[in-house]
């Protein structure tokens, strides 16, 4: 599971990369403080698209514990959101992980209401680290 603030930008993206790159596995996304109900952000959507990922058709959810409750691994998009499910469910935050875990290792900012080069830097490192997972997932 990918896991961001919102579940409009990041975490959606993480999420359809990662299903692209490993169709076998179930990736799902969600958000801390999500917009349930909302589409993934039209900026976003846009920026996913010029590289061929489509955003369409989701939906935003919220992260609770039962809805983690069978995933193995929850990636985060910042170190503050490790912290933030390890106080809400302990018994998670040893499946927690920074999804730039291969990469930077230091958190992938969140774009939401920031210019479209914001948005293109995001995804292009969301991007560099779904295909480390993806490797590493093999």
């Amino acid at each position: 599971m990918v896991i961001c603030v919102g579940n409009i930008c990041r975490s959606p993206v993480g999420e359809r990369i990662l299903r692209d790159l490993r169709p076998e596995l179930r990736v799902e996304s969600a958000g801390l403080g999500a917009l349930v109900g909302h589409a993934a952000d039209e900026t976003m959507t846009r920026v996913a698209a010029r590289h061929g990922v489509s955003l369409e058709g989701h939906e935003a959810r919220q992260f609770d514990a039962p809805l983690a409750q069978d995933t193995d691994l929850l990636l985060v998009m910042e170190p503050g959101h490790k912290r933030e499910i390890a106080r809400l469910s302990p018994h998670l935050s040893g499946r927690v992980m920074l999804f730039d875990q291969w990469t930077t290792a230091s958190g992938i900012r969140d774009p939401y209401r920031r210019a479209e080069d914001v948005h293109e830097d995001v995804f292009l490192r969301i991007r560099e680290a779904a295909e480390r997972w993806a490797e590493k997932l093999k």
